[in-house]
């Protein structure tokens, strides 16, 4: 009996992509310690066939699978090309050979900028081979994993054409950028002492829209004399704007006792521990529409038994070519809040500020 599969795991963050992606890992969010946002299992074209009258594997055709989102702020732009493979047995176990996945020469990867019908910016992209992966990190190869990259400056105006150029073929796809946008409420200081909202504007291009909180502070455990510096994430839910055309006003709420819970919840109590409250990010993260289809279209869908919907916005292949953009915002914890995790929560071992 032999098997034949196309096996390809996507994560990916709309907060940010990890500068040594890999589309296998687990990756949460910018602070790596959210809720994990989205895993994508595709598993097509599975089958097994007893026959020894016909050999599946006559036929080769070459699949390119390619991952990238763009980002205007960023200093890197990652672009992950990839091929799908098949061959008898276990398709987990294809994935540890790089041959599998990896073509043995360099494509030409460009995009290119067009603002108005007008091609401004042309960008072609180098490779850099990772060489940080670890066993573990995914069911791919490791440690080296080769990327495609470039260090030129985006402009959030353009829409980028895409171009990935083989041998005979060349793939094609486009996004608009997410532009900037700005968080409305909070302004300097959060406050946890009853029920609020965080608001904020939409940017253009911008259609999903999460937000999540992560509140920081310093530590000192008992018998020690160095402080260290921790964190605690809080991850608030997803909105849509209804247009992209940007400037739309947003908010999801949250509760202030949730804030108190979310604390006794995660951080340890150890003996005659001392805690310092620090600042607040408010962070926004946002994904285009391409983006947000792409996330509607496999959320859900973690039954291996079930036939998994595939969406791609590659024209000659398979995968994403889409745009995400997150705003941080630092605020500081308001005195209310603080006097009452000194005063009401006393196991948590937070004290008055120096």
């Amino acid at each position: 009996m032999s098997y034949m599969g196309f096996l390809t795991i996507l994560s990916y963050p709309v907060l940010k992509i990890n500068p040594n992606f890999d589309p296998s890992i687990l990756i949460k969010t910018t602070m790596g310690i959210f809720k994990p946002l989205f895993v994508i299992l595709i598993v097509s074209s599975l089958f097994s066939s007893c026959s020894n009258d016909v050999d599946i594997y006559a036929d080769y055709k070459d699949i390119t699978v390619v991952y990238g989102l763009l980002d205007a702020s960023d200093d890197t732009t990652w672009l992950k090309v990839t091929k799908a493979f098949s061959g008898p047995g276990n398709a987990i176990v294809f994935a540890q050979n790089p041959d599998s996945s990896n073509y043995n020469y360099k494509l030409d990867v460009k995009i290119k900028g067009v603002e108005n019908g007008v091609e401004k910016q042309t960008i072609v992209f180098d490779t850099i081979t990772v060489r940080n992966k670890k066993p573990g990190d995914s069911v791919f190869y490791f440690p080296d994993q080769l990327v495609y990259f470039t260090t030129q400056t985006l402009d959030a105006n353009y829409k980028y054409i895409l171009t990935v150029n083989k041998q005979q073929e060349e793939l094609t796809a486009e996004t608009g950028l997410v532009n900037d946008f700005s968080i409305s409420y909070p302004n300097r200081y959060i406050n946890f002492m009853s029920d609020k909202d965080i608001e904020w504007y939409s940017g253009k291009n911008g259609k999903r829209y999460e937000a999540s909180l992560v509140f920081h502070y310093k530590e000192l455990l008992a018998g020690s004399v160095d402080t260290t510096y921790g964190s605690v994430g809080w991850y608030l839910g997803m909105r849509k704007s209804n247009t992209l055309d940007g400037g739309e006003d947003l908010y999801i709420g949250y509760l202030g006792n949730a804030f108190y819970s979310t604390l006794e919840n995660q951080l340890d109590k150890p003996l005659n521990v001392k805690r310092w409250a620090g600042n607040v990010d408010v962070i926004i993260a946002s994904a285009s529409q391409v983006f947000d289809t792409y996330i509607e279209v496999n959320e859900g869908n973690d039954n291996l038994l079930s036939e998994v919907p595939v969406y791609t916005n590659i024209e000659g292949g398979y995968g994403i070519f889409a745009s995400r953009r997150t705003i941080i915002k630092e605020v500081g914890l308001s005195v209310q809040t603080e006097l009452k995790l000194i005063s009401e929560y006393p196991d948590l071992g937070f004290q008055p500020k120096q």
